[in-house]
């Protein structure tokens, strides 16, 4: 196996930036999602595709380099960030990693909110792991636009490399594409060389062509990414909302040229998952998005499942959840 780290693959350092483009309505108003077909397809995928052995366990070691380790609670304490953070160095095991060979591995990155942002930073120094940091008025999006530009500023200047911001979710429901576009691109300006990973809500955006066009718009604006959902939504990430979101990905790529990441968020805690997501990234998008500059899980859980299932490849036998613990 290859040894991943998140400094290889930070985005800044693989990929030249998506700097958007003047909004084109006429493509936007052309997307649209055949919900039977697409539900199809994406029934069809976790039967149809699995790795065993060594090749699981090496899917596996990926998926990890993919995740957003991420705390998002009303209690959240420096304490706790610091000890998701130590997580986040070390996300499996040293003896596990040892016998993966694989002693380097880390997670894509650390997802916080902005309070806690200074506590990752200071926890991940020299650890080349960037942190996230949610904003603009996170998870609904409705406090004054204002405090919203504000406090992407505010996150980057505090540390963060990374911004995961929300839509105002009106836009889409009413087809006000072009404040979408203006809020979005605002969004990014107040970024400055923090990327950018546009939250879209997927579970109240109404409709799959909803979905289509909200992920045209935020790309064309500059989004660096777009991610399903804030994990608050009581419907987050799926696989046919996912399918629909990686092929808007993949229409943007082959009209500009700029590949923009994708991230699943919300719902996604079983290795079997993880594998499916990934598994729908490489047929659809190929393996270039199979890397963290391009794919992100948003999750916790998922993590503590995978290093169970890599324990089991390693020793063949399965442990009890609390010898893996997140934090």
């Amino acid at each position: 196996m290859t040894t991943l780290t998140a400094h290889d693959t930070l985005p800044q350092t693989v990929e030249p930036r998506n700097d958007g483009m003047p909004l084109d309505l006429d493509w936007v108003m052309r997307a649209t999602a055949n919900r039977s077909a697409i539900e199809r397809r994406a029934a069809t995928l976790p039967g149809r595709r699995s790795v065993k052995k060594d090749h699981q366990a090496a899917w596996l070691a990926r998926a990890i380099s993919c995740i957003d380790l991420t705390t998002l609670a009303g209690d959240d304490t420096p304490g706790r960030v610091a000890r998701l953070c130590a997580k986040s160095r070390q996300p499996v095991r040293r003896d596990l990693l040892d016998a993966l060979g694989l002693p380097g591995l880390t997670t894509g990155a650390v997802c916080v909110y902005h309070d806690m942002v200074p506590h990752a930073v200071a926890a991940l120094d020299g650890a080349n792991i960037p942190v996230a940091a949610v904003s603009t008025g996170f998870p609904a999006g409705l406090s004054p636009f204002h405090l919203r530009v504000a406090e992407i500023g505010e996150s980057v200047t505090a540390g963060a490399t990374e911004i995961d911001i929300v839509i105002s979710r009106r836009h889409v429901l009413t087809g006000d594409w072009q404040a979408l576009y203006d809020e979005m691109a605002a969004f990014r300006r107040a970024s400055g060389p923090a990327h950018v990973k546009a939250i879209l809500a997927t579970g109240e955006l109404g409709t799959l062509r909803n979905v289509a066009r909200a992920s045209l718009v935020c790309m064309m604006a500059g989004a660096d990414f777009i991610k399903t959902s804030t994990g608050k939504e009581s419907v987050n990430a799926t696989l046919p909302v996912s399918l629909v979101m990686i092929r808007a990905i993949r229409d943007y790529y082959q009209e500009t040229g700029i590949r923009v990441g994708y991230k699943p968020a919300g719902g996604i805690s079983k290795a079997k998952d993880a594998l499916t997501y990934l598994a729908l990234i490489k047929e659809e998008l190929g393996d270039r998005w199979l890397r963290p500059d391009l794919f992100r899980f948003g999750a916790s859980s998922l993590l503590g499942d995978i290093e169970r299932q890599l324990e089991h490849h390693v020793t063949g036998a399965y442990s009890a959840a609390w010898r893996h613990a997140m934090a």
